[in-house]
């Protein structure tokens, strides 16, 4: 099994840093970044280590929350229980943000996670066509329990980037799950997202056949990590697979 710091460190120093180079409206701002997208809840985040403490740490903060403010948009900061300095969760609960669940960041080596599965009525297909992301985003929607609408107009924009792969599990023509692929330019990493299954499909398979899916595909691309912020519901089913479980994620979210 792989060392699990050693998927941390690269996970660390490729992806983490390199993540930020995907979007096109990226503003840095001291030692964090961040994005005000147009479809979705802002977003902020920093290296392992943000390099400022107590009350310049605050005015980083309290700069991010005020710029959506005056937007009148929510923001999520996501954070790494592995990173520094500790108290930046703290910190953020005070200016306002709350936190929201606690996932598991799990990695995988790709080659190791392409076994076939068997799936018994369900077909699994790769697409960039716009009425299948809006069927994607209406099943996420069911699924997750909230608006998932903005995942359609994200993936729409995204159709023509060859790094960006949306994966539909269908039966009898409907979408009942649903994940997508997110290689990280320049590093050995891709990010699995999505995986919500409709209820009535669960226990089938389904999400351990999307994630063969998008093994195959990314070595095929030459990339060696599989990345995943997992629930609880999948985490267990993805260390079966032989993921490592290397930090957990929350993310703390402001709202106008």
């Amino acid at each position: 099994m792989p060392d699990a710091a050693a998927l941390l460190s690269a996970f660390d120093t490729q992806a983490r840093a390199a993540e930020w180079e995907v979007y096109p409206d990226v503003v840095p701002d001291g030692p964090v970044f961040r994005v005000a997208w147009a479809h979705r809840r802002g977003f902020v985040a920093g290296p392992p280590d943000l390099g400022v403490t107590g009350a310049e740490l605050d005015e980083v903060i309290a700069r991010q929350r005020d710029f959506f403010a005056e937007r009148g948009q929510a923001v999520e900061w996501k954070t790494w229980v592995h990173d520094q300095p500790k108290d930046l969760p703290d910190r953020l609960t005070a200016a306002g943000f709350v936190a929201e669940a606690t996932e598991t960041v799990l990695i995988g080596l790709a080659e190791e996670m392409t076994s076939p599965v068997h799936l018994d009525g369900v077909v699994l297909r790769e697409t960039k066509e716009e009425a299948d992301m809006h069927r994607l985003a209406a099943t996420a929607t069911e699924v997750f329990g909230r608006d998932c609408g903005w995942l359609a107009d994200q993936l729409i924009e995204k159709k023509d980037d060859p790094n960006t792969v949306a994966v539909i599990a269908e039966a009898d023509g409907q979408v009942v799950s649903s994940a997508r692929l997110e290689i990280v330019p320049g590093t050995a990493f891709g990010g699995l997202w999505g995986g919500g299954t409709l209820k009535e499909w669960r226990g089938k398979g389904i999400y351990r056949a999307l994630v063969a899916h998008r093994a195959r595909v990314a070595l095929e691309r030459g990339v060696r990590y599989l990345q995943v912020d997992a629930s609880e519901d999948s985490r267990p089913i993805l260390e079966r697979l032989g993921f490592v479980a290397v930090t957990k994620t929350t993310g703390y979210v402001w709202q106008p």
